[in-house]
């Protein structure tokens, strides 16, 4: 039986989070420009989603394309990646539609250039109808930040009278994050051999399983996320449990 075999034959994560890591280590490697690693990073993702689609059958997917704390990276990087956004989604929109992808934006789009902001808001809407994947791209997104702005929206309607203080729950406080109706992820998958968060997803993440793979991003390959989900599926998920009530 194939890797791929064997995982399909067990229970798949629902959602799977992806931080998209080392870039820049790769092109450094490689001898060239940080764009360059972007750009390889970029197929990477394209490649990743595509594999969801067609021969895993993940539901949702959440890809970590920029962060809120990624503004203080040199100005002319960051104008790259802002083009490379809008090029990219703006190619796969056809392919989004005809595949059933589902695009989602998680993270304050408000900020972005207006030509990526237009794009993203025309292809989450052109894209509502998809089903057979959930895709999420956190864009402009920080863990911290979606907890603060949930916190502010959840005042102001307490102040109002659209919500009673008694009425704030975790479930009512996931319905104000940026990720409202997406399920909480159950696998975060981080690449380039760093082990940590970095701001990705705090709230959502609290009982999701952990994988961090030491491939840099553009060389994560469909192989790699079925070892990650290989692993997953060999976990013992007890939610603050005992050992012995998997669930």
């Amino acid at each position: 039986m194939t890797l791929l075999e064997r995982v399909k034959a067990e229970r798949l994560p629902q959602h799977v989070a992806l931080i998209m890591d080392g870039n820049g280590r790769w092109a450094q490697a490689r001898d060239l420009p940080r764009t360059a690693g972007h750009r390889a990073g970029a197929v990477a993702a394209e490649r990743l989603i595509r594999f969801a689609v067609e021969r895993i059958g993940l539901k949702h997917l959440t890809l970590f394309a920029f962060s809120s704390e990624n503004w203080t990276r040199p100005r002319d990087e960051v104008d790259f990646l802002m083009d490379l956004l809008r090029e990219f989604i703006e190619e796969k929109k056809s392919e989004f539609i005809e595949a059933g992808v589902r695009l989602r934006v998680a993270g304050n789009v408000d900020e972005l250039p207006e030509s990526l902001r237009e794009i993203v808001l025309r292809v989450v809407r052109e894209t509502a109808g998809g089903e057979k994947l959930h895709l999420t791209v956190a864009l402009n997104y920080g863990g911290r930040q979606d907890i603060v702005q949930a916190c502010v929206s959840i005042a102001e309607d307490v102040a109002a009278g659209r919500l009673a203080p008694t009425g704030i729950s975790a479930e009512s406080i996931a319905e104000y994050l940026h990720t409202s109706g997406i399920p909480d992820p159950d696998l975060v998958v981080r690449t380039s051999g760093e082990i940590r968060l970095s701001n990705f997803l705090l709230w959502q993440a609290a009982y999701a399983e952990l994988y961090f793979a030491d491939a840099l991003w553009p060389d994560f390959t469909p192989a790699e996320l079925l070892r990650a989900i290989d692993v997953f599926q060999k976990r013992e998920r007890r939610y603050g449990g005992t050992r012995g009530e998997r669930q």
